[in-house]
This record gives C-alpha cells, structure tokens and sequence, in this order.
C-alpha cells in the first residue's frame, strides 16, 4: 500500500511536496515474467484499476499479465439456491492479477517519479517522538522516526502502510479491534481439465467456509479455500490427487443437501414463477481441475481487524495498518486503494489551500469517508462469514429462500446488482448503501458490530449525531 500511496500522491502533489518511503525489504526487481504464475492473487476492481491508471501504473500490469473476468456465480452447498452476476453488455467485472505483478508495476512507476520520491530499502523504523498534542509556540511540528541504523528522519506528516501488525499504530497509542476466525485460507494455482473461456469467478460457500475459483489464463485459475485450521492444514500436506479430488468434489458434491431444504426450495421456485419474473439464471458448473502446480499450496490464518481511529495529528493509517478483512469478497486490496484515492484527494485539498498538511482539519475528512465505507464492508463480510457457516436448517432456509427470490425476482436483483456495481466500480461502499442491500439478510445483527469497530467519537461523525464522549 505505501509504494502505491507514494505513486499516486507523487502524480498529484505539488513538485515542492516531498515523499519518503520506508521498505523493510531489499527492491524486488522481475526482470522477466515467470511462467509460472504466482499463488497470491488480487481481485481488482475497475474502480483500483482506474485509480492505478490515473499515476501509469495499470499500463504497466496490461504489458504483464491479468485476467478479467466477467460473471460472478455465487451458490449454497446445502442447497440449490445461486445468485448470478453479470452485465447485460459483458462489461468486465474485475481483474485477477497477481500481487507480484501489481508489486512490479507500482515499483517501476515510481522510478519515473524519482524526482519526487525517495526509497529507502532495508530501511525499518524502530521508534516514533511525536509533537506536543497541545502546541506550544516553541514546539516542533514534527514526528521524528528512528531508523534501525540510529538514524533519524522527520516528517509532518506520517502515514502508516505497514500491515495489519502496524507499528505506527501500536506507536500512536491508535486502539485496533481485532479477532481471529477460526478459519484459514488454502491458496494454490490450478490447472484445469481442458481450455475455457475462463472469464468466470466462481465461489461455493460450504459449512466450513466458502471456497473460490478465479481466473488466470484459458487452462489456470487461482483457489483461495477458506476452511477450518485442522482441514486446511490437511489439505496443504495430502498427496497431489487427493487434493484436487478434494477441489472438485467441493465445487461439485452435493452431500450437504437435505429433502427437506430441496423441497422447500423447489416450492418457493414454483411460487416465483407463478409470478413470471425474469429469466432465473440457471446453475452453471465450474470447470473441473486435473492438476496442482508444484509447492503453490500455502495456508495462512484468517481474521478480522479494525483501528478504532485512522488518524491523529500528524498521523495517518491506510490498508490493513487500518484494516483487515476476511478473504470471502475479495475486496482487502480495494479497500487498501480506496483508502489512497480518498487520503490523496484530502492532502491535495489541504495543499492547494496552503495548509499544513498534518493538521486534522482536514485527515479527519479522511477518516470518516473512509471508515463509513470499511465499517460497513468490514460487518457486512463479518455477517455473510457467519451466516453461512451454520447447518441450522432455519438459517439455511432463511440464506436459501434470500438468495433464491434475489436470483429470480428482478427489482431485487437489480438491487443486489447495484449494491455490487457500486462497490466493483467506484470502490465504495456507503452506510446507506449497506444498509440497502443487507436489509433482505439480519440487518438488526449487521448493526450491532458497528460500536465495536470505531471509537465513539468516529461513531459520533461518521452517523451526524451528538453523543457525550
């Protein structure tokens, strides 16, 4: 998030404004693509592939590699209940690119910045001074970092970007709500049993939790399978075979279903068509796997996080330093960019105004455009975790017969569509917005994860209200 925080703020901001970026590791150079592709991918909205455009960045990913996809089938393994996605003109939906790729192109970006920005590699901050809270006239404005070398740099302005373990958080004294699922995610590059058009993401939410299938090439896609800690780990160790036996029999199996949520389901279907609704897009099957890349498969814990503020004087957070999301939307690295396009555009703001650009009159404008969106993606991926990892026959009626009427019935799957259109296109997710859509699923349990996710004062803010603090 930091080198592309720096490439878009260096496109932007005045020639006089000077960036330095802190990187922990040496400069990662790819002098030539790999065959192989890379088991970390990100799913990239057209909203981040715009904002990776605006600063040169998504030219150089376009002379790489990417896959765009088109349609999104979603679907209950304890039931024949789907939702589809798509536009009616096959505009593309999203880009799978690997992280290596987005890495390489932000880099290479900002070596036609050089002017205006400075890379210390191997460089880690080890201690933060911060200025007087209360200004006096003889007090400095600015944070000072300590870097491993016993050197010191100072700055007015200090944005962490550095992961969901963030050091200039834990510094800032910035309270992160946080806990672990009791899920971890099991990556892999897949081959598939014969070429496709392969312009498909597919995702089956099973009771251990949802596994998905994204685009690579014609003949490759990329899994991400997020399970229980003990299946995960067995699925990371087990022969070649067994694994993408496991791949297909989860796409494909129905053995969670019962008699009674088919029948339940089929009545509904009979019921909705009565009313003639639009055409109900059919249940389609993913293409089947035959083969495993050699040493892909990795698991890394899952779970959620979120900084209670995301700024104080002089300080700023972006990415998972403010945030941590579960993997099901695929939406963690959007967040990230939504979080650069908004603090970019205060900054800029402040500057073309002569204004300190470490003041909070204006990173709180950040602050509350940003935490409206991520509260809102943050407890509506919380929800649909939860939701769907229970076999309880009433909740799964009650998924089965929401998702059912939103496939079928067309005011609210343009509803559903808009909501996802909104967050695909712009990157943004409102309150309002959220509100909207969960409504048709436990809104009442969305809302109670709110106050537990930002400060009161956030809270106070971000809702127009006055609350004693």
């Amino acid at each position: 998030m930091g080198v592309g925080l720096a490439s878009r703020a260096a496109s932007k901001h005045p020639p006089n404004e000077k960036i330095l970026l802190l990187e922990a590791g040496p400069k990662k150079v790819l002098e030539k693509l790999s065959e192989t592709y890379s088991n970390r991918v990100s799913s990239i909205s057209p909203g981040s592939a715009t904002l990776l455009s605006s600063f040169g960045a998504w030219d150089h990913i376009c002379n790489m590699r990417y896959r765009a996809f088109r349609r999104m089938q979603v679907w209950d393994a304890c039931s024949e209940a789907l939702i589809m996605f798509d536009k009616d003109n096959l505009d593309d939906m999203g880009y799978i690119v690997e992280n290596d790729v987005i890495l390489h192109a932000l880099t290479k970006q900002l070596e036609a910045v050089s002017d205006r920005v400075t890379v210390l590699y191997r460089s880690r901050a080890v201690g933060y001074t911060w200025p007087c809270p209360f200004p006096m006239t003889d007090s400095s404005p600015w944070v000072h970092i300590t870097l491993g070398d016993g050197s010191t740099l100072q700055t007015k302005l200090l944005i962490g970007a550095d992961g969901h373990n963030s050091g200039v958080r834990q510094a800032a004294g910035i309270q992160n709500v946080s806990w672990n699922y009791d899920q971890s995610a099991v990556v892999a590059t897949l081959h598939l049993s014969e070429a496709t058009e392969n312009n498909v993401a597919w995702q089956r939410f099973l009771p251990s939790g949802p596994i998905a299938l994204l685009p690579l090439s014609d003949t490759l896609s990329s899994l991400v399978w997020s399970t229980s800690h003990e299946h995960a780990a067995e699925l990371v160790s087990m022969d070649e075979e067994k694994f993408v036996d496991a791949i297909n029999s989860a796409f494909w199996n129905d053995a969670n279903h019962t008699d009674f949520i088919d029948s339940a389901g089929t009545v509904l279907q009979h019921a909705i068509a009565l009313l003639k609704p639009t055409k109900v897009s059919a249940r389609q099957l993913p293409p089947s796997v035959a083969r495993v890349d050699a040493k892909s498969r990795v698991l890394f814990p899952l779970g959620l996080g979120h900084a209670a503020e995301y700024v104080r004087p002089r300080v700023a957070l972006i990415g998972d330093a403010a945030h941590r999301v579960h993997p099901l939307a695929g939406q963690g690295v959007n967040m990230g960019f939504g979080d650069i396009s908004s603090l970019v555009h205060h900054l800029r703001t402040a500057a073309f105004n002569g204004r300190d650009l470490g003041s909070m009159s204006h990173l709180t404008g950040y602050e509350t455009d940003r935490q409206r969106h991520n509260t809102a993606l943050l407890a509506a991926t919380d929800l649909l975790k939860r939701l769907y990892s229970t076999t309880a026959t009433p909740l799964v009626l009650l998924r089965t017969w929401g998702l059912q009427a939103t496939n079928a019935v067309s005011p609210l799957k343009v509803r559903g569509h808009s909501w996802l259109s909104k967050i695909l296109a712009h990157g943004r997710m409102t309150l309002q917005t959220a509100l909207n859509f969960f409504e048709l699923i436990f809104l009442a349990m969305k809302l109670s994860i709110f106050p537990v996710l930002m400060s009161k004062k956030v809270l106070a803010r971000l809702v127009g209200i006055k609350v004693h603090i």
